[in-house]
């Protein structure tokens, strides 16, 4: 038979496991419910990259507006976003490929923004050395195919038909390469100074065949941040070889999922 000191120890212990368990629910953020979408591309592209997903969230009823990044300097690239985000009329779900995800990580915290959509892409915290971050885990393929001419980059043929576009017809991934926008060295010397993910509801694809970011990593960003993820069988360009599957995240973003 249990004895009042029992009784009470274990009365003590259950309120103290409801107060962990109500407060572990409390932190994993609820989307508030959206209609605007907004979509930033990486490097080696341009806004039109999003254009299947775009179809699709169109389709649903969104509103969605991709982001012509300048890949310039992360500053200039973060305002191109900011005037995008300030147009929007309500909560706007932000969404990054690759290298924007340091756009979303800081611009994120605009307050129209509502959550944070990040695909096979860069999630960096609060003036962390990205680059450093990258060199904990085995450089993928693509790295070594990025080629300067004086401080404007691009990715060879090659690797970006190889390491890059690998999962898309090769007709398609070569018009692609024919249209990627350069971007410059300075670029990729930005810090954030802030960490949207950590106050705004957060989602991550990762790129299970991934040859431009390490899916290793990208799980390691994703697990940090406490996103819902989902792994997806593709290439760096999941959205455009997997469209469906990243609609489908971005709409439960929105609170609102179909």
């Amino acid at each position: 038979m249990m004895n009042r000191r029992t009784f009470s120890a274990t009365l003590a212990a259950s309120a103290a496991a409801s107060l962990v368990a109500t407060r572990g629910l409390a932190a994993i953020p609820v989307p508030t419910k959206a209609r605007n979408v907004v979509l930033v591309h990486g490097l080696f592209a341009d806004g039109s990259c999003w254009s299947e997903v775009i179809t699709r969230l169109q389709a649903a009823g969104l509103n969605a507006t991709s982001v012509q990044n300048p890949l310039t300097t992360l500053p200039e690239a973060v305002a191109s976003a900011q005037r995008v985000l300030d147009r929007q009329d309500g909560p706007t779900v932000l969404v990054g490929h690759s290298f924007s995800g340091m756009i979303v990580t800081e611009v994120g915290v605009h307050p129209n923004v509502s959550a944070l959509v990040y695909v096979a892409a860069r999630a960096p915290d609060a003036g962390e050395d990205y680059t450093a971050l990258a060199k904990t885990f085995p450089t993928p393929p693509a790295s070594a195919g990025i080629v300067f001419d004086g401080d404007e980059g691009r990715l060879s043929e090659t690797a970006f038909l190889r390491d890059f576009a690998g999962d898309l017809p090769k007709e398609k991934a070569r018009v692609l390469y024919a249209t990627q926008e350069p971007f410059q060295k300075a670029l990729l010397t930005g810090k954030t100074t802030h960490a949207a993910w950590r106050s705004k509801p957060s989602f991550y694809a990762v790129s299970t065949e991934d040859r431009t970011i390490n899916p290793d990593l990208e799980r390691f960003m994703a697990k940090r941040m406490g996103a819902k993820t989902i792994e997806v069988k593709a290439s760096h360009l999941s959205l455009i070889s997997h469209p469906g599957e990243i609609t489908k995240l971005i709409l439960e973003a929105t609170g609102q999922p179909r």
